[in-house]
């Protein structure tokens, strides 16, 4: 089966080190915050990309959406590679892949109305306008769970998990092959959270959506994920179907995200183990492992050599030197 998205060495780094006269008195200072990231997503499945805040899991979306350059690395979508495409036919890439934001204020207009905000996407990618469009945001509306009273109003006028539902909206609008949600609850109350996710698990039922769902929530990545993606540092630690990741994780930081949000069971069978230390900040990282100063299975190697996110089981990669 070929992949609807395969995203390949993936690679985004920030220079920090100032001018010339900030690196000749502190050398060059590069932020890693995407490093030779590689993963796949086939079509009608939804992947969950977790991990600590900061790890990179933001960057990544905006590298495959185009919204930010990348350093390296290549996404094929359908089989096509799309980043190094000109500037022209990215609107036709952004039709067939879209995105949800974490902050659904922030990502609206707030001098537009709601049918004008769902609206846009009808008439730039299907050339919809007048009575045709109006019932095509209305049809929209109804599919998030909101009704028509809505369309002559402001973004301010909604509740938070209300204005994440009119940011579905207007991301289904084009009628995209993939959707990726950045964090789309976070935000949110933890009762309008369980809506959203909800709203998030009949869609994809419903319209048989392909998805990377990006959170650092481990409870939302288990309800809605078919396979999940760990990272940690701009890296990949664990990639596994979500049965395997919960109940058999392998990479020491997998097992450390897990027993960070235990369950009442998992104390009884045994205390889980936690991680030492400080998140690192990928800014001129050391030439091993990344987890190697917080990880309790470290060795020498781990120190110098980086691992490689190689298959220990069957669909079950990890990148540990010693599992």
């Amino acid at each position: 089966m070929m992949a609807l998205l395969e995203v390949q060495g993936l690679t985004k780094h920030f220079d920090l080190s100032g001018d010339i006269l900030g690196r000749l008195l502190h050398g060059e200072k590069i932020l890693k915050a995407v490093d030779h990231v590689s993963f796949a997503i086939n079509e009608g499945e939804t992947v969950g990309l977790v991990g600590e805040s900061g790890c990179g899991k933001s960057t990544t979306a905006r590298l495959i959406t185009r919204l930010i350059a990348a350093t390296a690395g290549q996404v094929y979508f359908q089989g096509r590679e799309i980043l190094s495409l000109p500037a022209r036919n990215v609107r036709e890439i952004r039709r067939h892949i879209q995105m949800v934001f974490q902050d659904p204020f922030a990502s609206l207009n707030p001098r537009m109305k709601v049918l004008d905000i769902v609206g846009r996407p009808l008439t730039l990618y299907q050339g919809l306008k007048g009575v045709k469009k109006t019932d095509g945001v209305v049809e929209l509306l109804e599919l998030v769970g909101l009704g028509s009273d809505c369309l002559y109003r402001y973004p301010h006028e909604f509740s938070g998990g209300q204005r994440q539902r009119i940011g579905i909206a207007r991301a289904l609008a084009p009628r995209p092959k993939l959707l990726i949600a950045d964090e789309p609850v976070s935000s949110l109350d933890v009762s309008v959270q369980a809506q959203v996710l909800n709203l998030f698990r009949e869609l994809k039922q419903k319209l048989k959506l392909t998805m990377l769902f990006i959170s650092h929530d481990l409870n939302v990545v288990e309800y809605l994920a078919d396979t999940v993606v760990v990272m940690y540092a701009g890296q990949i630690m664990e990639v596994a179907p979500v049965e395997q990741i919960f109940k058999l994780p392998l990479h020491p930081y997998t097992q450390g995200l897990i027993a960070s949000n235990p369950t009442p069971e998992s104390f009884i069978e045994k205390p889980p183990p936690t991680l030492g230390g400080e998140v690192l900040l990928p800014l001129n990282p050391p030439p091993g492992c990344r987890l190697e100063p917080r990880c309790p299975l470290r060795v020498e190697r781990c120190k110098t050599i980086e691992p490689l996110l190689e298959e220990k089981r069957p669909r079950h990669r990890a990148a540990c030197h010693e599992v």
